[in-house]
């Protein structure tokens, strides 16, 4: 099977630190007969039998270009995860449709960060401090932690939410789904004096056995979606009342940490092969057909 992984596009800065994140997964996929070629996602769909998502970074930065290429994607070349699974993710507006359906979301405030939608959101919130950021977004792009008189960002479509002091503690607790079960966790926490949990601004990983209110808001989340996702990752972190709440649920380019679990690249290798109905050969090990479709997830 010839898989197109779609990439950040050419000349993109995020090209090759994504390339050498790609190749982590190389290995396990060859062993399962999926070749990967990598395909800069403005120039997809391309001509392999199916493709992946997982690494098209950079779509951010051309938001209306990456929802005309899901709204032409073809039928007949599967896509992972599905074009409207991955244009209805885009924006993060999705939470609310999340919370409309049941899931105990951040509480956000989506518009203009204008100085009065501020001023609004401190007193909404009654909390000292904000975080803003675009509604399109990846990376903690253009995120901004504001307090009191701080001069507002110049976001025209924003998502405007508390600042959880958790996110310093405790940290952000992260999910992940492959094939639609649960397959391992990580908590997030980020460095003293920041609020970024990405390592790049210092942020520190950990392996996490998740508590039950995790498991059962991203069941309710997954329940919510518009179409099952081959792979997620639910991101959640504890209000001010000690309740956890989704933060974000991503099923375009998540990480999917595989430095504390080096097993996902072949899981998710298995759930491509399950989805699409290839044969797969795994080294030493007699050929198989499966056809599968991933519905809620599995959290045993």
């Amino acid at each position: 099977m010839r898989l197109d992984l779609l990439m950040p596009a050419r000349g993109d800065a995020y090209a090759p630190v994504a390339a050498e994140a790609a190749e982590a997964y190389r290995p396990a996929f060859a062993a399962r007969g999926i070749e990967l070629t990598a395909l800069p996602w403005p120039e997809a769909p391309g001509d392999g039998d199916a493709a992946l998502a997982l690494f098209a970074w950079g779509y951010h930065f051309a938001p209306a270009r990456w929802r005309a290429l899901l709204a032409a994607w073809p039928a007949a070349r599967p896509l992972i995860n599905p074009p409207a699974l991955l244009a209805w993710n885009a924006r993060k507006t999705y939470l609310l449709a999340l919370e409309a359906a049941g899931v105990p979301i951040v509480p956000s405030h989506f518009g203009p960060a204008t100085p009065e939608a501020i001023a609004a959101a401190f007193a909404a919130f009654d909390t000292p401090e904000l975080v803003v950021k675009p509604q399109v977004s990846a990376g903690s792009h253009e995120t901004h932690r504001l307090e009191p008189g701080d001069s507002a960002p110049p976001i025209d479509d924003a998502i405007l939410q508390p600042f959880l002091p958790a996110i310093g503690t405790e940290g952000e607790l992260s999910l992940l789904f492959i094939g639609g079960r649960f397959s391992h966790a990580v908590r997030k926490v980020a460095a003293p004096g920041d609020f970024r949990i990405q390592p790049q601004f210092g942020g520190r990983f950990s392996p996490l056995d998740p508590p039950p209110q995790a498991r059962a808001i991203a069941t309710a989340a997954f329940a919510a979606l518009p179409a099952p996702p081959l792979y997620a990752r639910v991101d959640l972190i504890r209000l001010a009342d000690g309740k956890l709440a989704l933060m974000e649920l991503e099923v375009t380019e998540p990480d999917l940490y595989l430095d504390h679990a080096p097993h996902v690249a072949d899981d998710l290798a298995a759930a491509i092969l399950a989805h699409t109905g290839h044969t797969h050969r795994i080294s030493g090990t007699p050929a198989s057909t499966t056809s599968s479709d991933s519905g809620a997830p599995s959290l045993a």
